[in-house]
């Protein structure tokens, strides 16, 4: 299982990461620093898929009862 979430990690991780630097350069405020607020929310990004592959690791791995 931790193989599968380290594999979906990468893939949500650069994701998440990608989504949140957009989203500060979308805003106008926060595009104004934003060498300041990207590597924050690149950072923020990849921590937050982390529990979430966890989990979405564990769902692929568990037999599927019908």
């Amino acid at each position: 299982m931790i193989k599968v979430a380290v594999v979906l990690w990468i893939i949500g991780g650069a994701t998440l990461a990608g989504m949140m630097m957009v989203a500060v350069l979308v805003v106008p405020s926060l595009s104004e620093q934003a060498m300041h607020w990207i590597p924050i929310a690149v950072g923020c990004g990849f921590v937050v898929a982390m529990p979430i592959s966890f989990l979405v690791a564990r769902k692929i791995a568990s037999p599927s009862v019908r």
